[in-house]
């Protein structure tokens, strides 16, 4: 036992390239040294080491870069939905309306609009103060504005304003004014097809 705690110290002194042999004394005892011609020594074999580095805090990581701060948000005092006005009923076959927007200050450079219909984009921010919606569902939504920056992040947004869109059908309007026979082909709600046909003078059979 004495022999190998020797030997663990003899390990932990030597330079790592160094070899170490073993033999057994006229005592009976194990030997461990450096020097190959003692008795019949024979060589221990080592376990490759793993080097570490002399002074292990010494390495210290890169700080991380400092990234540029962007700039502070732009204030507006007036955001707001002109047309249509709050609460307001819209009738449109084709479910079209025009929304107007203003903010005062005016748009700043480099930000931009942005119209939401039910909390969805309607179209990409832009310069335009005004914007043509079409197809609308019949029924209750909301509408939006917000104002965006360089950075795309949003200065602005008004409140959810409500409207009430009512699309008329094609037969409620030919009930309201129905079609004439000059009327087909010209009004949506007199297509050719539906126009009946003429009645034929019945003497232009005896011609």
């Amino acid at each position: 036992m004495k022999g190998w705690l020797l030997a663990g110290l003899l390990l932990v002194a030597l330079p790592a390239p160094a070899e170490i042999f073993t033999y057994v004394d006229a005592q009976g005892n194990r030997v461990f040294t450096d020097q190959p011609g003692s008795g019949n020594a024979k060589r221990v074999p080592l376990a490759p080491g793993n080097r570490m580095s002399a002074n292990p805090g010494s390495a210290k990581p890169a700080p991380p870069r400092p990234q540029a701060e962007a700039p502070p948000l732009y204030r507006y005092d007036l955001l707001r939905v002109l047309v249509p006005e709050p609460d307001a009923t819209l009738r449109s076959s084709a479910g079209e309306l025009i929304v107007s927007v203003t903010s005062e200050p005016g748009l700043q450079r480099g930000h931009r609009y942005r119209l939401l219909l039910d909390g969805k984009p309607t179209a990409e921010p832009g310069l335009s103060p005004v914007f043509a919606l079409t197809n609308v569902d019949r029924g209750s939504h909301n509408l939006s504005v917000e104002i965006l920056d360089q950075q795309g992040r949003t200065v602005e947004r008004t409140a959810n304003q409500p409207f009430h869109m009512l699309r008329i059908s094609l037969a409620q309007k030919r009930q309201v004014k129905p079609c004439a026979l000059s009327d087909f082909g010209q009004r949506p709600e007199c297509p050719l097809k539906d126009k009946p046909e003429e009645e034929k003078n019945p003497f232009l059979k005896f011609f």
